[in-house]
């Protein structure tokens, strides 16, 4: 998992699975990201697959620091679309441009 600030943002960028057993990092990642940064963003380009766990860091996460999810894969919008959860979450099509806004 790559970590950097970008754009006035702390970009978080996990690679491969993020599902029950896999989540733990990222969580911890992002938990740290969110101390004392104003903005968070996910880059979720690397992400192959993902499930119900993911969306429940990303509600839990964003009820305490600005995230914004960047770049997500198809299978992973088409998740946040049928749950809704695209309607809480700042989606953008990439990390430049979650990071601005």
């Amino acid at each position: 998992m790559d970590q950097y600030a970008g754009r006035g943002a702390w970009v978080v960028a996990p690679r491969g699975a993020c599902d029950l057993s896999s989540i733990r990092p990222l969580a911890e990642a992002l938990g740290a990201a969110g101390e004392g940064r104003p903005k968070v963003v996910l880059d979720a380009a690397g992400i192959t697959f993902a499930d119900s766990s993911l969306l429940n860091l990303l509600i839990l996460t964003r009820r305490t620091v600005d995230l914004r999810v960047a770049a997500p894969p198809q299978q992973l919008r088409r998740i946040l679309e049928i749950t809704g959860v695209d309607g809480i979450l700042d989606v953008r099509a990439t990390v430049d441009e979650a990071a601005a806004c």
